[in-house]
């Protein structure tokens, strides 16, 4: 029986394209209904697309193992934005205000706008985490309510490459699969974060480090706020290409790896030189070689790992210490290794999420957690509606067969029909889900372009009260100063703007300028003195 209700993850790795389908259960469980994959060394280097034809194909087919366990069509899916560029940057947005004022919600809007708006070469940003706003001299994570004449607005842009996002939406639509509207903004290291780190952890204080093939994601949290995240491109296959070069091809490289290779050793200084690991009479090495190759690149992946946690500025404030997760843990005395490198002494591994699986069985090896936190991040139902098919008219069945007819029907006439009514059957299934996704598509994109217009409009209308606001507090200031014509013009021009809740505003400080150009003015100047001599002289009297 076809199932019609589930959620399609992929994930992008630089060893394999991993995708999976599972159901959320009432219980807050997946049901985990498919899994499938393909080689990706040929077309995903450090995390990224670079073969966009290669990538196609193994992304179709993965949808189509996917669909074929499913017995159902895929019309979306999610994949996690991640690869070498992936990084954070700070950025700082702050206001004054003439006068003390109460924060808005529509000023953090602006804020978060403006921060958004900051251009960066050759990047794009793919999400923003907000860090505290600076008011006076407190640090505040929620601004609005609070009088403050300044603000200091802190972001954490998370960016990439813009062709990260670029390739993966040319891929898509190439197999064609849509990328789901709230997968958009899906960062693959913070959707594994939320899937393998506890509250606890992420409000204490702590670095969450995915050792994968061809990279190592370095996150830290403190506050349950993400304060960095940066990708090392190294990784697993870096340790592999290195035995590579004492002439070992590199399957045999990654088997001797996987089954003799050690994260660290204690030194020992009774060590048999000559004492060699042997791969099935295919190729050896010598076992101290293998250490020292092991080690060498491995330490510097983790100092690596250590100078992030330095730049994050939170080294010593990780109270939670470290996670560490991705197939990179299954090398042998891993733990130690960290421990011993990168001096922090609280460690987890993490061979596996808190999301609770059911159904299809799910290595729980590390290597599988971005996959189920892509799954675990889905909201939207991936499954496609195909209109329904007429159903043929049942043939009527001859009263009797002959033996030729039997051989006929059976070897020759029949048997080329139906294998071409089952092909055809097959092209008209995929053009009628093509013409499905190209509708969806087309109506998102409208639908999209809408968005983008109706909020264009609305920070157009934004920067418009912002720039009447301007005018007012500079009439204000000009009619203080005694600058009264200057003070008029501004508020003229505020006037034009039509903000209609600044109109009482505008008269009021008009009325005010007028009365006060008209007391300054010559005349008016004139009349205050003859009414202070004639005062005086009835004082006299």
């Amino acid at each position: 029986m076809a199932v019609t209700d589930f959620i399609v993850a992929i994930e992008l790795g630089s060893s394999k394209i991993s995708g999976i389908a599972g159901k959320k259960l009432p219980d807050g469980s997946i049901q985990i209904l498919a899994m499938a994959s393909e080689n990706a060394s040929d077309c995903i280097r450090k995390g990224v697309i670079y073969n966009l034809d290669k990538t196609t194909q193994s992304l179709t087919s993965i949808i189509k193992k996917l669909e074929s366990t499913l017995k159902a069509s895929i019309g979306k899916v999610y994949i996690g934005m991640g690869g070498q560029s992936l990084r954070t940057i700070r950025n700082t947005e702050v206001r004054h205000m003439d006068e003390e004022t109460k924060i808005s919600q529509e000023l953090i809007d602006t804020l978060k706008d403006s921060n958004r708006a900051v251009p960066i070469v050759g990047y794009q940003i793919l999400g923003v985490a907000p860090q505290e706003y600076k008011v006076g001299n407190d640090l505040i994570v929620d601004p609005v309510g609070v009088q403050t004449d300044h603000i200091e607005a802190r972001f954490l842009n998370i960016i990439a490459r813009k062709n990260v996002k670029d390739n993966v939406a040319k891929c898509c639509d190439l197999v064609p699969i849509e990328i789901a509207e709230d997968a958009e903004d899906l960062i693959a290291p913070l959707a594994l974060a939320d899937a393998v780190l506890t509250s606890s952890e992420k409000r204490s204080g702590c670095v969450l480090v995915d050792f994968g093939a061809d990279t190592t994601t370095v996150s830290v949290y403190k506050n349950n706020i993400l304060r960095h995240l940066a990708v090392i491109p190294l990784g697993g296959n870096n340790i592999t290409r290195d035995i590579c070069s004492q002439q070992i091809e590199e399957e045999d490289a990654e088997a001797l790896k996987i089954r003799f290779a050690q994260a660290y050793i204690e030194p020992n200084e009774n060590e048999d030189e000559n004492k060699t690991y042997n791969l099935d009479g295919r190729c050896s090495i010598n076992a101290i070689l293998l250490e020292d190759i092991v080690e060498a690149r491995l330490n510097e992946i983790l100092d690596n790992v250590t100078h992030q946690i330095v730049l994050s500025g939170y080294e010593n404030k990780l109270l939670a210490g470290a996670i560490i997760t991705g197939g990179g843990i299954n090398l042998k005395n891993m733990e130690e290794a960290f421990i011993k490198r990168t001096k922090i002494e609280k460690l987890r591994v993490a061979k596996d999420t808190h999301v609770s699986l059911k159904g299809m069985e799910v290595k729980k090896d590390g290597t599988n957690n971005t996959l189920i936190a892509l799954l675990a991040a889905g909201k939207e139902n991936c499954c496609l509606v195909m209109p329904e098919q007429p159903k043929p008219e049942t043939a009527k069945k001859p009263s009797t067969i002959s033996a030729k007819e039997i051989e006929i029907g059976l070897f020759t006439e029949d048997g080329e029909s139906a294998a071409a009514a089952k092909e055809e059957e097959e092209r008209k299934r995929q053009q009628e889900k093509e013409a499905i996704i190209a509708k969806q598509k087309a109506e998102k994109e409208a639908q999209k372009a809408a968005e983008e217009a109706q909020k264009a409009a609305e920070e157009a209308e934004r920067q418009k009260k912002f720039e009447c606001e301007e005018l007012i507090q500079e009439a204000i200031r000009l009619k203080n100063a005694g600058e009264y014509n200057s003070a008029k013009k501004k508020l003229d021009k505020a006037r034009k703007m039509r903000i209609a809740e600044k109109t009482e505003t505008i008269n009021t400080i008009e009325k005010e300028v007028l009365r006060l150009k008209s007391e300054n003015s010559f005349w008016g100047n004139f009349s205050k003195k003859v009414n202070e001599v004639v005062g005086k002289v009835l004082d006299e009297e």
